[in-house]
């Protein structure tokens, strides 16, 4: 592996091959994918975790790196603030 990219799923990557050759399902989108050598080899869901990976490919670090991002996205994520709302009587 020469080169390896994480990114967001676009829509011609080709997760439903991944999934299949995975034996698993495509992932909620949205999806980060890990690309080696200009082909997807990994995928995680942003909403669930789920991931899906090429069992032909070393992809372990692939894997260990999507969650890695994964994680730092939803830590950027604005938390929801609170709302409090309070009832006077009359």
């Amino acid at each position: 592996m020469d080169s390896l990219t994480i990114r967001f799923a676009a829509a011609d990557d080709d997760l439903e091959r991944l999934a299949q050759l995975d034996s698993s399902h495509v992932p909620a989108a949205p999806q980060l994918v890990a690309e080696a050598d200009g082909r997807v080899i990994a995928a995680v869901s942003t909403r669930d975790g789920h991931v899906i990976a090429d069992p032909f490919t070393r992809s372990a670090e692939a894997v260990s790196l999507l969650r890695r991002r994964e994680r730092q996205l939803k830590s950027d994520r604005p938390r929801a603030t609170r709302r409090l709302t309070l009832r006077t009587a009359h």
